[in-house]
């Protein structure tokens, strides 16, 4: 064996041995990430009830304006089949019930002109029979705090 070659076979040790750590972090990385993402997806599914998600079936009304989230139904996955309207309907890329903290979570995302992943994510609060929560305006990317109530 020549010099050059000890010298790379000292090296190359250290080297491969940081490579291969990289690897594992981004496989344990990729892993948690699987884990968790399996995990959030089925925690509202196997807890709760779709009963539970009933108290949001109904027309809701913002506070501050004519804008109105219309509950239709909901799956016992917590998919909810909604509408949203100001006042002419806005479409709904996707509606959620889950629940978060003991109280009942809705995400309801917007994909239309105007409203390019503009998002609601509200609590509903059952002493006020109220969704009470934020508005995230994606062209201003803007928050709003936001109210609404249940029309009669």
């Amino acid at each position: 064996m020549n010099l050059f070659t000890l010298k790379i076979w000292n090296i190359n040790p250290i080297f491969q041995g940081i490579k291969e750590s990289r690897m594992k972090k981004r496989l344990t990385r990729l892993l948690l990430m699987m884990l968790r993402t399996l995990f959030l997806a089925a925690v509202p599914a196997m807890v709760f009830a779709a009963d539970d998600f009933q108290p949001l079936v109904g027309r809701w009304q913002r506070t501050d304006g004519g804008y109105v989230i219309e509950i239709r139904s909901i799956a016992p996955d917590g998919k909810i089949s909604a509408g949203y309207f100001n006042p002419r309907p806005i479409n709904v890329e996707n509606a959620q019930a889950s629940m978060h903290k003991k109280q009942i979570k809705v995400e309801v995302k917007l994909r239309d002109v105007g409203y390019p992943g503009s998002a609601y994510t509200l609590i509903y609060v059952p002493e006020k029979d109220a969704l009470l929560g934020s508005y995230f305006q994606a062209v201003s990317r803007q928050y709003f705090d936001v109210l609404f109530v249940r029309m009669k």
